[in-house]
């Protein structure tokens, strides 16, 4: 019995252990910004643009962004990780798994030349918001794709044996009968895409360029604003008012991720109870 007692104290404090070696990072970084940008944060910064020692526009040309690598990113690496999941055979699963490794692995910054060089120069688009959201999803899409193939393969195989049963086709299969119980692991993918993107800098230097004005919609030839762009610039500059607004752009950055966090977790949690009632 004394054996036992010492390898659960010793297993339980070993997770204590890596519990503080994530969490105290995470808090070392939340105080750190926060502190930094207490100076600068306030109405005025959020009502302001950035050439009025605000951030509004960069808030939101951040928020544009995301809305087009939702719709973008989550669009086809949803689509990509269902043929993965459930149609992909032979060659056609190892060539699309292949490329989305391939992805996986490439630089953002890479990424982000490879769109200057296509979409801002040789297709002539300019700084933009589509070069911008194109990059960007480019980025996250293998997150999508591998999240939603992982979601998709641990549904229990007697849904689908039931489903054929049945005599369902195989769309209606998919998006009733495999979709609701795989929506949690879909979105969680989702969260994870929008977080990298809120976070990314290197892709949107080449291809968003920056602007002090609020965002257009118009998808070529406007530089779009972003909070990455304002934290990397007034980092740069002499100053403590500067520094200060430049952490207070990392602290909506932050504030943002915790709201995508959240969000992410009411819509994962209201679709395991549409779950559990469906199987009642």
């Amino acid at each position: 019995m004394t054996a036992r007692r010492i390898r659960n104290a010793a297993f339980w404090s070993a997770c204590t252990l890596a519990f503080l070696c994530v969490a105290a990072p995470a808090l070392s970084v939340l105080i750190s910004v926060f502190h930094q940008a207490l100076p600068a944060l306030g109405w005025s910064l959020l009502l302001k643009r950035t050439n009025g020692i605000g951030i509004q526009n960069a808030i939101l040309g951040t928020l544009v962004m995301l809305l087009g690598v939702l719709i973008l990113a989550g669009g086809v690496g949803v689509a990509a990780g269902i043929y993965l999941a459930e149609f992909a055979t032979g060659r056609h699963e190892r060539l699309l798994r292949f490329f989305s490794e391939i992805l996986a692995g490439m630089p953002a910054i890479v990424i982000g030349y490879i769109g200057y060089i296509t979409m801002v120069v040789q297709f002539h688009w300019g700084f933009s918001l589509a070069a911008a959201v194109i990059s960007l999803s480019i980025l996250v899409l293998p997150y999508v794709v591998k999240t939603t193939e992982v979601a998709l393969r641990q549904v229990p195989t007697f849904l689908r044996e039931a489903s054929a049963g049945l005599g369902l086709d195989s769309t209606t299969t998919v998006w009733r009968i495999l979709i609701p119980p795989a929506l949690p692991g879909i979105v969680s993918g989702l969260i994870v895409a929008l977080a990298i993107s809120t976070g990314e800098l290197a892709p949107l230097l080449f291809t968003a360029g920056f602007s002090d004005q609020n965002p257009s919609l118009a998808l070529v030839h406007h530089q779009v604003p972003y909070l990455t762009g304002v934290i990397f610039t007034d980092l740069a500059l002499p100053g403590a008012r500067a520094h200060a607004t430049s952490a207070a752009a990392g602290a909506v950055t932050l504030i943002l991720l915790i709201i995508l966090i959240a969000v992410g977790r009411l819509v994962s949690r209201g679709a395991r109870r549409a779950t559990a009632r469906m199987t009642i």
